[in-house]
């Protein structure tokens, strides 16, 4: 008897070996400073990350011994809103946490890039809205039979999709594909943290009172809501919707489909067939994600009438921008133009002045290429650019981008 409970206890320690040597790996300095170089490429200059950086290494120690012993918390969040393309609540996480994000996302990446649909188009390495578009185009290509015949394609949105999102739900799929107790610790700690319980608040306050409260956090039902604006949310939204990508593919069994984020497409040339899957989805989601469609935004019709998806117009044999685009567009245009219209302008802030301008303008016209409009480039160029066109020229006939001169 005695043997057999030492044998227990010695494979238990075995056990609880392996754990720890599983978590330093992850949670190693090595590791650590890897997802902080990742972190800065894009936040080097924010307050929070020059902090950091000043004493990054010693920091990145205290963070590994916290992750190792599972002390980590997440910290203070900043709360804003963001008014374009529409109003959205967005909390956005300390520096520290950010490194944490990019350690748990890279770990669980490449489990997860093997279960996704090719057809999933939102935050994937390789993947992203023009692809989206292109597939979109081919798909219609093939459902209407080299445009000869007539289609029907059905669009659905998830009714207010990240602050829907449940908690308990998500951490049983993440369980469901993840052994290692470290990585679901981490997991469990992120996904559970309600950062609207631990804020500061950015920019315009009046705008919050504009958020509905089916759109914010701070009325989400307790267990429910990821915060928009974090790595980790953007990842475990593909997460918790695999399991619609899989149903509609596989028992469905719909041939041409596609999903960015909570924006779904189906086509098909039985417009009757799209109307039961659009019934058997809906269920789906209830049953199975507490997720709903939202009822205002299902649209079900002839793809002649054009497809509005991702900020574009698809038809079947051409590609326009969506007008609130163009408009959003041209009212940059007019601001940086006024910006330059000060008094007692500096030539410097000048200069900077018109290096902003270029990163949005180039933004703007990366998203025109892709579609068909020529026309609309040339005529935005020599009637809306006013004072910015003394500091740019074309890189090329096509206007795809802008110099500065």
């Amino acid at each position: 008897m005695a043997y057999n409970i030492n044998l227990v206890q010695e494979r238990e320690r075995e056990r609880e070996r392996e754990r720890e040597s599983r978590a330093a790996k992850i949670f190693s300095y090595e590791n650590l400073l890897e997802c902080y170089y990742e972190c800065r490429k894009h936040k080097r200059f924010t307050i929070n990350a020059l902090k950091f950086e000043e004493h990054f290494e010693s920091e990145l120690l205290k963070l590994r011994d916290e992750l190792v012993g599972r002390t980590y918390r997440p910290g203070k969040s900043i709360c804003f809103v963001v008014k374009k393309p529409k109003l959205r609540e967005i909390f956005a996480a300390d520096f520290r946490d950010r490194v944490v994000h990019h350690v748990l996302v890279n770990y669980l990446e490449p489990i997860w890039e093997k279960k996704f649909i090719e057809q999933s188009y939102a935050c994937r390495k390789g993947k992203g809205t023009h692809l989206a578009i292109h597939d979109l185009r081919r798909y219609i290509a093939k459902v209407t039979q080299g445009y000869s015949q007539k289609a029907y394609y059905l669009q659905v949105d998830i009714q207010s999709f990240f602050v829907s999102l449940d908690k308990e739900i998500l951490l049983s799929i993440v369980k469901r594909h993840t052994r290692n107790p470290a990585v679901i610790w981490l997991a469990e700690t992120i996904i559970r943290h309600e950062p609207q319980r631990n804020f500061k608040t950015k920019g315009q306050l009046s705008l919050f009172d504009l958020i509905p409260d089916h759109k914010t956090l701070f009325k989400a039902p307790q267990g429910k809501g990821l915060p928009i604006g974090n790595l980790t949310s953007q990842f475990f939204a593909n997460v918790y919707m695999n399991d619609v990508d899989q149903f509609i593919k596989h028992n469905l069994k719909v041939k041409y489909y596609l999903r960015y984020v909570d924006d779904l497409v189906l086509l098909s040339s039985d417009k009757t067939e799209l109307i039961i899957w659009q019934k058997a989805i809906n269920n789906f989601l209830s049953d199975k994600l507490n997720l709903h469609l939202h009822p205002q935004k299902t649209r079900l019709q002839e793809i002649g009438k054009g497809i509005d998806f991702l900020g574009y117009v698809v038809r079947p044999h051409y590609l326009l921008a969506r007008k609130r685009v163009v408009q959003a567009f041209k009212q940059k245009l007019r601001w940086f133009n006024n910006e330059l219209l000060a008094k007692d302008l500096q030539k410097e802030q000048i200069i900077k002045i018109a290096k902003k301008a270029l990163r949005t303008v180039n933004s703007y016209f990366g998203h025109l290429k892709a579609a068909d409009c020529y026309g609309l480039k040339e005529h935005l160029w020599k009637k809306h650019f006013g004072l910015l066109m003394k500091f740019y020229r074309p890189a090329d006939k096509s206007l795809s981008y802008l110099k500065l001169r």
